[in-house]
């Protein structure tokens, strides 16, 4: 599976942008799919995950409210939809690919990693 994420930006505290996440190949639909994000000097963290139905969604308690996560199966394609962003959800945010196991938040259920996305939250 390749991943490619796009949709970041720059964009004002209150903000809205929406991320995608566009897969190849015909098994996607059997993948979950989730968000990560990288700010600059921190570690990688979980920000948002769907399972491979789009039956049950996951959010750190950070972005609930805020964030909302969705897929198109027919498409082929993950978003992140972000909204009232703050200064401190910039970062490069990642999409990742990962066969349907518990423990959707954890990076290494992931095995397919797209090359991340830009977005800047000005004040």
């Amino acid at each position: 599976v390749q991943l490619q994420a796009s949709g970041g930006g720059l964009v004002q505290a209150g903000g809205s942008v929406r991320l995608s996440c566009a897969a190849s190949g015909r098994t996607f639909s059997t993948y979950n799919m989730g968000w990560f994000r990288q700010a600059p000097g921190k570690e990688r963290e979980f920000v948002a995950a769907i399972t491979w139905s789009g039956g049950s969604t996951y959010y750190r308690d950070s972005v609930k409210g805020r964030f909302t996560i969705s897929r198109d199966n027919a498409k082929n394609t993950v978003y992140l939809q972000t909204n009232s962003l703050k200064p401190e959800d910039t970062a490069v945010y990642y999409c990742a690919a990962g066969a349907p196991l518990t423990l959707i938040r954890l990076e290494g259920r992931y095995n397919y990693w797209g090359q991340g996305t830009q977005v800047t939250v000005s004040s």
